[in-house]
């Protein structure tokens, strides 16, 4: 028989179970963990400019990886980097009807050139504008009143830039790197002289986006095509790669908009073909932002802290020197860097591997923990046994605190970027299995409604008949929308509309979203 718990080892066995570095955890309060994290691993934190943050070095540092990778994949694509103004007169804005009234509500608007004092004293705007100016929410329309002034020929075909901004869009409800008034990104815009030509811009763009976030953030994505009622404004069609976080929620992790000739009839972008007939180009845009940052918290992080993607982490290894006497200190100090030296000569993933060495005074314990916190794929501890026996101790971020190893100090080295690669796979695998698992074909309306009601949720691959007004109640009764519909390098199979019972074409990718 066993041993009956008494009240005093349950509290115990409690203690135990929620005792984490990041409280409450994930299965507690999903967004409050988040936030944690955030402020944990030192990522960023709230501005006093209402709705926007203040991103800290650890996670800027990310973001400029982001940057270095994708920048110099467009730029192996043809595409030329490019800056235009903050600020669009709003004149501008309201040639492209769809764009401007899907844009309208989240616009930031400049009214004055200038403060002056009141007779109170206070600061109020003097000298009104004669235009108004928006502060860019995107740029498609300055981008395209540029574009109808470079193009002139077809010689002038394609015209591919790309521009790294911020922009503006207010938002009532925000949340660091998901969705905050301020944001930084890339986008990129195109013009082409066929519509098979943009529509191929189009798509390339969206497979390099997926195999970023795949290859370099370990993110699984779908890919597919939004619905029209999800299409960027004034686009003939949007896509898009979707991700599964741990809430089971979905995230849009990059778009890519296939514009027709709306912009370019709008900015009046033409150019004379080859047959000397005066044509309107045909025009894409595109862009990832620091939202990458948030999908990458929610789909690796636990109730530790962030977990990073090797590929992706501002350090991969941190040295955490270990002392106990002030005599061992030298010593100590002299084996740590060599070990960071020896590493430094390591190149992975296009890079050399990144070593610090954490020299502050504090415990070994708080040392560890803090990067534990902040997601750096390997920590090596050297202490004196360390140092006579050439070993080190090891913790991989991806597996509990408590598994660490001792490894001999030459294979650790050697074996490095065999081990930094495994780490990368384990977490995209990982991932992976976890949206296989939580993803679920469903063939009636009434385990529809139960998988979002009674349910934790998760993806749900159903048969829609493209009904505007059905995407319209589901998005009402249960704050679900068609993510994507999915594109397939086989043909789709046809079934059966779950809500209308009429035909469909094929499944669609529903779920509750950031």
């Amino acid at each position: 028989m066993k041993p009956v718990n008494t009240n005093s080892e349950k509290e115990k066995n409690m203690t135990q179970k929620t005792k984490t570095a990041i409280t409450p955890t994930r299965a507690d309060d999903y967004p409050e963990w988040y936030q944690q994290v955030i402020k944990a691993a030192e990522l960023a934190e709230a501005s006093p400019t209402r709705g926007c943050m203040t991103i800290k070095p650890w996670g800027y540092a990310l973001w400029e990886n982001v940057q270095r990778i994708l920048d110099d994949q467009l730029k192996a694509t043809g595409h030329k980097n490019v800056y235009f103004p903050l600020l669009i007169p709003v004149s501008f804005l309201e040639k492209e009807a769809e764009h401007i009234d899907g844009f309208a509500k989240e616009c930031a608007v400049v009214t004055h050139t200038r403060l002056a004092k009141n007779e109170e004293g206070k600061l109020i705007p003097a000298s009104p504008l004669e235009e108004l100016y928006i502060i860019r929410p995107t740029s498609e329309t300055i981008i395209g009143e540029a574009f109808s002034r470079w193009i002139q020929s077809y010689r002038d075909l394609p015209m591919l830039i790309n521009q790294w901004a911020n922009v503006m869009r207010w938002e009532m409800r925000t949340r660091m790197f998901l969705r905050t008034s301020e944001f930084l990104w890339q986008e990129g815009h195109t013009a082409h002289a066929t519509p098979a030509d943009a529509l191929d811009e189009t798509l390339k763009i969206l497979d390099l986006y997926a195999n970023f976030v795949e290859d370099y953030m370990a993110i699984p994505v779908i890919k597919g095509e939004k619905t029209p009622s999800e299409r960027f404004p004034g686009a003939i069609s949007t896509y898009t790669i979707e991700a599964m976080m741990q809430d089971k929620k979905a995230l849009q992790a990059g778009t890519s908009h296939f514009l027709g000739q709306n912009f370019s009839q709008a900015c009046n972008i033409k150019f004379l073909s080859a047959e000397g007939k005066e044509e309107f180009a045909w025009t894409t845009s595109w862009g990832v932002s620091t939202r990458l940052i948030g999908g990458l918290i929610m789909t690796h992080s636990d109730d530790n802290g962030l977990i990073l993607p090797p590929k992706l982490a501002p350090t991969h290894v941190v040295i955490l020197p270990i002392i106990h006497k002030d005599e061992q200190k030298a010593e100590i100090m002299a084996y740590c860097s060599q070990l960071a030296e020896e590493i430094r000569q390591i190149h992975y993933a296009n890079k050399n591997i990144v070593v610090e060495v954490d020299q502050r005074e504090l415990t070994g314990g708080e040392k560890a923990w803090s990067w534990v916190k902040k997601g750096v794929p390997f920590r090596v501890e050297v202490g004196m046994k360390e140092c006579q026996n050439n070993t080190v101790f090891v913790g991989r971020r991806d597996k509990e605190y408590k598994e660490r190893y001792s490894q001999e100090r030459s294979e650790f080295v050697t074996t490095l970027t065999a081990q930094l690669d495994d780490l990368q796979a384990t977490l995209l695998e990982r991932a992976r299995q976890y949206r296989q698992k939580n993803t679920v074909e469903i063939d009636s309306k009434t385990d529809f409604y139960e998988f979002f009601t009674q349910g934790d949720g998760g993806f749900a691959s159903a048969h829609w008949n493209g009904d505007p007004e059905i995407e319209a109640n589901i998005k009402r009764d249960l704050n679900v929308t068609i993510r994507c519909i999915p594109l397939s390098e086989t043909t789709p199979t046809p079934g059966i509309c779950i809500f209308s019972g009429e035909a469909s074409l094929q499944r669609v990718i529903f779920a509750k979203a950031y």
